[in-house]
């Protein structure tokens, strides 16, 4: 197939993709009223094979979210509630002996909940690092080990977590390799009064509202595949490595990092960047990303990535900020 021919193909695709995405949106918004960023950002994430993680605090629909994408794509899902007493094998299964009518006993696996295209692990912080790094091999490598014996986890597979950013007695922060692994932090914020004035007369009402099936998990893995297809101009390349290497304190030249940050972002960043700026100029209805994608993505990218110094952190400085301020480095 000549590039003038599949340049004409994967931008037929790509319309045809982009009509899917806006009824994906205008579905799970008949469920989730408001809170439009965060729908765009967790679905960015999902077209992106990602995982998201969101902050927040209770009530502001973050479960409601993850159920009404699963109904929207097709995907079956699952849900974990995270506690200080949950062990790994509640989240990956284990292995039980059986013994058949014939006397014989044999191991036999029994798989859980992380076996799923979906999953929400609520509360991810309240469970022991021992527990939550039963996820970590999952969500990179999408498969988990038992007993020495391999298990391919269902493809498309994608982890959002929740975090609950109030009550912190009794959590165990997450471990900066696994919140790599997440492609965005999302935070969930409160609704305007409008919003909430909407959300109070749509949910206590006789009706219900529910989201409509739009897309397949086959159709999914298409439309992620066509992210990765989209093209991208050297100058947003450049911004993106750029930005990444600006967000490092032993790399930067600009002060007000070297001032704050005490260690900055690897290449997964940049990675997630790349992907993600494709994949919002798609669900917008354009072929190719441009600067501005990048500077809109780059928070909800680099602030999980990033921790500040003690001194930045006892003068007032949030990581919210320094990473909002890099963004506008970009234009």
């Amino acid at each position: 197939m000549s590039t003038q021919a599949l340049d004409k193909a994967t931008q037929a695709a790509a319309e045809k993709a982009t009509a899917k995405l806006q009824s994906a949106r205008e579905s799970i918004a008949q469920v989730v009223i408001g809170q439009e960023e965060v729908v765009d950002l967790t679905l960015n994430a999902i077209l992106c094979g990602g995982h998201a993680l969101l902050v927040g605090a209770p009530g502001l629909a973050k479960t409601l979210l993850v159920e009404t994408l699963g109904a929207v794509t097709g995907l079956d899902n699952k849900r974990i509630q995270f506690t200080p007493d949950l062990m790994p094998a509640d989240i990956i299964g284990s292995e039980v002996l059986e013994e058949a009518k014939t006397g014989k006993r044999a191991f036999r696996f029994i798989p859980g909940p992380v076996f799923t295209q979906l999953l929400m692990a609520d509360e991810i912080n309240r469970a022991s690092p021992r527990t939550q790094s039963a996820l970590l091999q999952a969500m990179q490598e999408h498969f988990v080990t038992v007993a020495g014996e391999r298990h391919e986890l269902p493809a498309p597979f994608h982890v959002l977590a929740t975090q609950n950013p109030i009550e912190q007695e009794g959590t165990y922060p997450l471990p900066e390799a696994q919140l790599d692994r997440f492609l965005f932090q999302i935070d969930v914020g409160y609704p305007d009064a409008d919003t909430e004035r909407k959300i109070l007369l749509a949910t206590t009402g006789t009706g219900e509202a529910k989201a409509k099936k739009v897309l397949t998990p086959k159709q999914l893995q298409e439309l992620q595949k066509l992210v990765r297809k989209m093209p991208i101009g050297d100058n947003v390349v450049d911004a993106i490595i750029g930005l990444v290497r600006d967000a490092r304190p032993d790399q930067t030249t600009r002060e007000f990092v070297k001032k704050t940050v005490s260690w900055g972002p690897g290449p997964r960043a940049g990675q997630a960047l790349m992907l993600a700026s494709r994949a919002r100029a798609l669900m917008d209805g354009r072929l190719s990303p441009s600067l501005d994608d990048v500077k809109a993505l780059a928070v909800p990218v680099l602030k999980h990535r990033m921790a500040l110094s003690f001194a930045a952190r006892a003068e007032g400085h949030t990581i919210d900020s320094v990473t909002a301020q890099l963004a506008k480095t970009l234009g």
